[in-house]
């Protein structure tokens, strides 16, 4: 571990509060910026939402003034509730790394920074991929908001060098600065729900100590949390990217992609949204023997992390029926009525009309619809040996 001299996390951490005014300033400068938030904060004017940010003196202020009451509007237009599971469990003290399946682009770590917010529990920083970071204005924002940044783009050669960096960024902000983080389970969302942690992360996490991964994953204290959406206004974008990819293997996202992800996923209605926090891990991390080795370690503990979220999801009817439409069986035909079904053939019918791209594939692209809101029982069932 490197002496822990705050400067050497100054390319990917969070900004310090007396870098606020700077960065707000150069926000409420930046066109591009204005153009993209002064719709989503009518009927609040510019010049009066512009003013607000300019009085923030401090991160706090910033997330207190600007984000909170931003997401309360967000949260009351798109969805019919959030509701957090668990969280009276994690009060100010302790901190924690909250590793959770990955719905939404941005609103996953939003919702669940809103859920800390009103416990009076300290926000967790925010790992964000720099791919997403397509913009100055967007990367001043995050940075803003307590995000730190993983850096993907680099070279082969790099990558070792740049995972041990973000290593020891995450243990020194955790266990020096007594901050929670939360992350992903894995790069980029499971865009057909089949929720897995990678054991690259995993392996990530470990290096700044990787001759003990064991301990080191311990003295992270990962909490495992389970993320649900009721609808995921992204899943026909999902869809159209899977048969994007089967038609074409070198299909690669656009930039513009990212953009309508992110639009979608916050401006589109998610139904009701439950965050649950799981137990922390440590207990089952000691049960490791001794004498297992590294990767097995790594694979026991993505393991762990995942039975965790599994048995912690909240399902609605239309999961069951997804999950009995993939399986083809009646398994849980007690958990929906024949009212269900139609809705979901209609929602489903209507996602897909949303996809315009060529020889659409309707088969297709209902599996994967299906598939989307099935395999979270799926992996239920297979967590809870039913």
């Amino acid at each position: 571990m490197k002496a822990d001299n705050k400067q050497n996390f100054d390319d990917i951490r969070p900004l310090y509060d007396s870098e606020v005014p700077a960065a707000i300033n150069y926000l409420v400068n930046d066109s591009y910026f204005r153009r993209v938030v002064e719709p989503l904060i009518k009927p609040i004017p510019w010049e009066m939402f512009s003013g607000a940010m300019l009085a923030c003196k401090s991160v706090f202020d910033f997330q207190r003034t600007i984000i909170y009451p931003f997401m309360k509007q967000l949260i009351a237009k798109t969805t019919s509730e959030l509701t957090g599971i668990g969280f009276d469990d994690f009060k100010n003290g302790s901190n924690y790394i909250f590793i959770s399946n990955h719905r939404d682009i941005v609103l996953d770590a939003a919702f669940l920074n809103i859920l800390l917010f009103e416990k009076q529990i300290n926000t967790s920083e925010i790992a964000i991929g720099d791919n997403l970071l397509i913009y100055p204005w967007i990367t001043k924002l995050v940075r803003l908001n307590k995000s730190f940044i993983v850096k993907r783009g680099v070279s082969v050669r790099e990558m070792l060098d740049t995972s041990k960096h973000l290593s020891e960024y995450i243990y020194d902000t955790v266990k020096r600065r007594n901050q929670s983080i939360w992350i992903a389970q894995r790069e980029g969302r499971a865009k057909d729900s089949d929720d897995k942690t990678q054991t690259s992360l995993l392996k990530m996490l470990t290096l700044y100590n990787s001759s003990k991964p064991v301990e080191a994953l311990k003295s992270l204290n990962i909490v495992p949390l389970s993320i649900t959406y009721e609808f995921d206004p992204c899943d026909y974008l999902k869809a159209k990217e899977y048969q994007l990819k089967r038609d074409n293997p070198e299909y690669k996202k656009s930039q513009a992609d990212d953009i309508e992800n992110m639009r979608t996923g916050i401006t589109g209605y998610k139904g009701k949204i439950f965050f649950r926090l799981g137990k922390q891990i440590n207990d089952e991390l000691s049960e490791i023997s001794s004498d297992v080795n590294r990767t097995k370690v790594l694979e026991l503990a993505a393991e762990i992390i995942d039975a965790e979220i599994y048995k912690n999801y909240v399902f609605f009817p239309i999961n069951y029926l997804a999950c009995d439409l993939m399986e083809n069986n009646n398994a849980f035909a007690d958990k929906y009525t024949d009212k269900d079904k139609a809705f979901f053939d209609n929602y489903i019918d209507g996602q897909i009309a949303k996809i315009d791209i060529p020889n659409k594939d309707y088969d297709f692209l209902r599996q994967k619809l299906i598939e989307m809101y099935g395999n979270t029982v799926k992996n239920f069932v297979l967590v809870k040996g039913l």
